[in-house]
């Protein structure tokens, strides 16, 4: 399963924003990498940089690999409506993002590794594909003989987290991906509209 693998707080301090979730490397130096930090001179970024600079930021924050990021913006580009926020809907849907959002797993990567060990299930059958794309009324749950596990436990145990598009429920480790989010629902500071203008050059 390909995936992002390098350094994340350095990714992290490039986009000035904790995008892997709770840092405190990060917190220590939240100015971007480098021999000067903050001191060093940058001058201003040329339009194609700045909309380059939000498109990897998607990718980072979704743990997408160009490719796939590609084929999702295709996708998104083809659906009615208005093509960046259908582009962060689908991403949004995808089935690692949605373990992550239920508090299932602290981190979007914690919840590639819980999907890919085949610890999930949808509508009651293992899926083992971080990128599996789930339709409105689907089912996510944790599979039966690994609701023990500890670390599930302490990532349900500490996550404050309610979003509206979706449901959890604790005792049974069972939630419903009731509908796409909408733009304003999606917490992500993503400025999907460079996004569309980077890929429609």
């Amino acid at each position: 399963m390909a995936r992002y693998t390098g350094p994340q707080t350095k990714i992290a301090r490039k986009f000035g924003e904790a995008i892997f979730g709770a840092d405190k490397s990060f917190e220590k130096r939240n100015y971007p990498p480098g021999q000067h930090g903050n001191a060093r001179r940058r001058g201003k970024k040329s339009e194609y940089a700045v909309q380059l600079q939000e498109k990897q930021k998607a990718k980072y924050s979704y743990g997408i690999l160009e490719k796939q990021f590609k084929n999702l913006f295709q996708k998104a580009s083809r659906s009615k409506g208005i093509t960046g926020e259908i582009l962060l809907q689908l991403c949004e849907a995808r089935l690692d993002n949605v373990v992550f959002r239920m508090g299932i797993a602290p981190s979007r990567r914690a919840a590639r590794q819980l999907v890919s060990h085949r610890h999930i299930t949808v509508n009651g059958s293992i899926v083992n594909i971080p990128s599996y794309s789930l339709k409105p009324n689907d089912i996510v749950a944790v599979r039966e003989k690994s609701k023990s596990l500890q670390a599930i436990e302490d990532s349900l145990n500490s996550n404050k987290s309610v979003y509206e598009w979706l449901t959890f429920n604790n005792e049974t480790k069972q939630g419903t991906f009731v509908t796409l989010p909408e733009r304003i629902q999606i917490p992500e500071t993503i400025k999907e509209q460079l996004i569309v203008e980077l890929y429609s050059k």
